[in-house]
């Protein structure tokens, strides 16, 4: 049986194409320009390595031809673009990283195909909803199990399995994302209705947001356990906004809000690593040698780089430590400059709007939900690393999504990733008539 797509999914998939097209043109010339910098000779697997690139993601787009052929063509290009240039960059730091990188890719763009392939419709996640958020609560756990998670750079959030370390939060943060969007999509009427009076004040039951509470409460725990107050973070925020795009109260902001100044307050006086990082935050200069040294290479790299940065594989990004993953974007700061680091922000600038998109699109309740959800989390840990790096906050453990190094990191966003394509598909789906003439979107033919 073979698809036949109607002219709108045509145009849209010929977008796409395009996209890639020169989205893998600027990987190629990108990869070639680190090894003139560095060695001043075209590297001998160039040619290899524009062939990989080329059949990797002509699958991906093969993927959401057949799979989501209504989907927004701006959503893979982007993805792809920000995961190529993330690997030219890690292999300019550091070729041994950059080989696993290149295989994280591969087994992301699989899952993001597997993820199309396995669900066809976003309502099946929905009535499994407190299935996936157990699974994402434990998840959230193993990291905490004697044995299994092991502490790195300070923080507990990994998982060691044979010869094999990962992140299970960064799978975790996907799976609440679907379980607060789902609950909240049941009780959304009960939550957004003032019932209970708290002295002169009205206010939604508390009993129709306990089991929300329970979760996303557990969760922050956890992660204030495992020294992962980024990620608290960006639950934080999760949180509050689904919560205020499901029921419209903006009292819920306020409150959020106000708890989250006296959590971030707590955490200041309790963990010696959160005063280490807000202090370094103020003023690295105090501890030039030692905690504030990361943080005023970056500022230097940022300045060595200027408008027009120095030059891919000519800077001195060595001097950044952990650069391939904290701090890869002070990296791009120095080599291609305030031009290229504004580009890389317009990048996130259009995935977050695609995905804001498909949610002022969508009709449905959960899919709306679930596709603000998802943009949400991209958007928010994007800004939050970003703005570590450049000191506009303190810095956080987080990794910049697509271009960091990191397999965890990498896969779980290319599942999200597939998750607003089929968000996506589904909307126009639901936007554009179905019939015989040129709005059918699509033909069965055998």
């Amino acid at each position: 049986m073979t698809v036949a797509l109607a002219p709108h999914g045509r145009n849209r998939r010929a977008t796409e194409a395009g996209l890639l097209a020169l989205a893998g043109l600027i990987i190629g010339v990108a990869f070639a320009l680190v090894s003139l910098g560095r060695t001043k000779a075209l590297p001998a697997n160039l040619i290899p390595f524009v062939v990989a690139v080329f059949v990797l993601f002509l699958g991906a787009h093969i993927g959401v031809r057949r799979l989501a052929p209504r989907a927004d063509p701006l959503i893979l290009p982007v993805a792809v673009m920000l995961n190529g240039l993330g690997y030219v960059m890690i292999a300019r730091l550091n070729p041994k990283l950059a080989s696993q990188q290149a295989g994280w890719t591969a087994v992301g763009v699989i899952g993001f195909i597997v993820t199309l392939a396995v669900i066809k419709r976003v309502r099946t996640l929905e009535r499994v909803r407190y299935t996936v958020g157990l699974g994402g609560v434990l998840l959230l756990v193993l990291p905490l199990i004697p044995g299994l998670g092991v502490r790195i750079n300070g923080a507990r959030i990994w998982v060691r399995l044979g010869i094999v370390n990962f992140q299970p939060g960064e799978f975790a943060k996907i799976a609440l994302a679907i379980f607060f969007a789902a609950y909240l999509v049941e009780r959304r009427e009960l939550l957004g209705t003032a019932t209970f009076k708290v002295g002169p004040i009205m206010t939604p039951d508390p009993k129709h947001l306990l089991p929300v509470l329970v979760a996303w409460g557990f969760a922050l725990m956890v992660m204030m356990f495992q020294r992962d107050l980024g990620s608290a973070l960006l639950f934080f925020v999760l949180f509050m906004t689904v919560l205020w795009i499901a029921t419209g109260r903006g009292s819920y902001l306020a409150v959020g809000t106000t708890l989250f100044g006296g959590g971030a307050y707590l955490s200041w006086a309790l963990f010696s690593h959160v005063q280490d990082r807000v202090s370094m935050w103020l003023n690295p200069w105090q501890d030039a040698q030692d905690k504030g040294y990361q943080i005023i290479q970056s500022t230097y790299a940022f300045a060595w780089g200027g408008v027009a940065g120095t030059g891919l594989g000519v800077g001195l990004g060595n001097r950044v430590p952990i650069a391939e993953s904290d701090f890869i974007f002070a990296i791009i700061g120095e080599e291609l400059g305030l031009l290229g680091a504004t580009a890389v922000l317009v990048l996130f600038l259009l995935l977050v709007g695609s995905g804001l998109r498909v949610a002022m699109r969508s009709t449905d309740p959960f899919a709306k939900l679930l596709a603000a959800g998802l943009t949400t989390l991209i958007g928010v840990q994007s800004f939050i690393i970003m703005a570590g790096v450049t000191r506009l906050l303190p810095l956080t453990g987080l990794t910049l999504p697509f271009v960091s190094y990191g397999g965890s990191s990498l896969i779980s966003n290319w599942v999200l990733i597939a998750l607003l394509v089929r968000l996506s598909d589904e909307t126009a789906g639901r936007a554009e008539p179905v019939g015989d003439d040129e709005t059918t979107v699509l033909a069965m033919a055998s």
